[in-house]
């Protein structure tokens, strides 16, 4: 147990210094080639900010692992994610340089996935009573498996709107996840939780507001995947501990811990189908942009969202003990309306100034 605590932290340690010192690196290099993300009408900077802070992120995550995860005890699927996570990386920055298609980002991530589920053996095959459902077929646990891996990337990245909000949400959901497993000892995952944890507080340095580097799709693809490999796992496992045993409350938890990017693109997806338009329309429907037009400054929107993200995660908690489809339920509940304030506020002032 002592080495397990011990490479857990130096996991953390490694990944927050490495991403501390390339970071800088990174934005003079992006200056000096102006390799920038312009503003733009849906851009919520107001100047030109160098877009390959994902360099510094995959770059933490990858020596830590390497360095702290693989080799452990017990451990034989980190080096399979870790190679998960170099193809989703190359996808990234291939993206960010050269703009790849939705068809070829989809293949890279589907590689990825195929990695994962079959070499590392991160697959949904019980969905342990949600909608009445407990084990799945072979082949629909694969097709689920490979659509929440996309749906938690992909609403990852589309959370990433404004100066540290992907990153301060990210470091909450690697956190949970880390206690998480900590306690079920699946420890090679709490090394990955934690070394995600260290990377993002590195990266949050930079990107809080005002911004000096974003993370770009390179960034929010690689954290997105981990998140959802986090997430599968913990869905697998339930919440255990020598002393509690929930087993079947996995996906109420991984749920709540992602709720905040889950229900925020669940419900602007459902907004554009409504209107009439694809649900990869680019608008300012997003929980971020409501807030900002209300007044809050970039740094008021990304804590007022940070504590809704902590709140969903200590609802769940005190939902543990009642069926997990109420319990669901409840939670989708709270977090669909409590998203929907800013926009009756919004609505309401815009009819009284009309």
């Amino acid at each position: 147990m002592d080495q397990i605590v011990i490479n857990i932290f130096f996991g953390f340690f490694t990944s927050l210094l490495i991403t501390y010192l390339v970071i800088p690196k990174i934005i003079q290099f992006a200056e000096s080639r102006r390799l920038y993300d312009n503003p733009g009408e849906r851009a919520s900077h107001e100047k030109r900010i160098p877009v390959f802070g994902g360099i510094g992120i995959f770059s933490g995550i990858a020596f830590a692992l390497l360095f702290w995860g693989i080799g452990i005890k017990d451990n034989e699927n980190i080096q399979f994610v870790l190679s998960a996570l170099i193809i989703i990386f190359f996808v990234g920055i291939i993206d960010d340089l050269l703009s790849l298609s939705p068809t070829r980002k989809m293949i890279g991530q589907l590689v990825a996935i195929l990695i994962i589920v079959y070499l590392a053996d991160f697959e949904i095959t019980n969905m342990h009573g949600v909608w009445g459902v407990f084990e799945l077929p072979s082949w629909i646990s694969l097709i689920f498996t490979i659509f929440t891996v996309v749906v938690i990337t992909n609403a990852y990245n589309l959370i990433d709107g404004i100066d540290g909000l992907a990153a301060g949400i990210g470091i909450i959901a690697s956190v949970a996840f880390g206690f998480f497993t900590f306690m079920a000892a699946h420890y090679e995952m709490t090394i990955l939780s934690f070394s995600l944890t260290g990377t993002l507080l590195a990266y949050l340095k930079y990107n809080f507001h005002p911004a000096k580097i974003f993370m770009g799709d390179t960034g929010s693809l690689v954290v997105g995947f981990t998140l959802a490999v986090l997430a599968i796992d913990l869905i697998k496992t339930g919440i255990i501990s020598e002393e509690i045993s929930y087993v079947n409350k996995g996906p109420l938890m991984a749920i709540s811990i992602l709720a905040v990017p889950l229900f925020d693109s669940l419900r602007v997806f459902i907004l554009r189908l409504v209107r009439g338009k694809s649900p990869l329309y680019a608008d300012r429907n997003h929980i971020h942009h409501a807030l900002l037009d209300l007044g809050f400054s970039h740094k008021q929107t990304a804590i007022i969202i940070y504590i809704a993200s902590i709140v969903m995660i200590l609802i769940s908690l005190l939902l543990l003990d009642i069926n997990i489809n109420y319990a669901i339920t409840i939670l989708a509940l709270i977090a669909y309306l409590a998203m929907s304030i800013p926009f009756i506020i919004l609505r309401r002032r815009n009819k009284n100034n009309a």
